[in-house]
């Protein structure tokens, strides 16, 4: 069982830069792909970032490429999501979520293959 916890969340002006923080429980942070994704109001939960176990490889949406990066900190079981540039289609709930993979190596984009949720942290970005 995988406990997270969100924080980080909050609001800023467009263009802003926001740092979301995610701290898991457990022993084997390593072996777990973890991801955040995101619900803006009104509108279904969509994939925003991914990273491996390892922190080797990385994946995102194409909305936040090149302004999202997305890096982990297996000392500290800890993830993050620093958000530059921020727009006001951001706003939104962030979610972050784990998945057991069994291997330091893969990374998920789909909502299904992550069992584990955090509680979700609110970030408005006002134009």
């Amino acid at each position: 069982q995988v406990q997270l916890v969100e924080s980080g969340g909050g609001e800023v002006q467009a263009g802003g830069s926001l740092r979301l923080s995610c701290a898991a429980s457990g022993r084997t942070f390593t072996t777990y792909a973890m991801g955040w994704f995101r619900q803006a109001p009104g509108k279904g939960r969509e994939f925003v970032a991914a990273i491996s176990g390892n922190g080797y490889s990385t994946k995102y949406a194409d909305s936040v490429k090149g302004r999202f990066t997305i890096s982990r900190d297996n000392a500290k079981n800890t993830v993050y999501l620093q958000m530059n540039s921020l727009k006001p289609e951001d706003t939104a709930v962030y979610y972050c979520a784990a998945a057991g993979s069994g291997s330091t190596g893969l990374l998920y984009i789909y909502e299904h293959h992550y069992p584990y949720w955090g509680q979700g942290t609110q970030v408005s970005v006002s134009s």
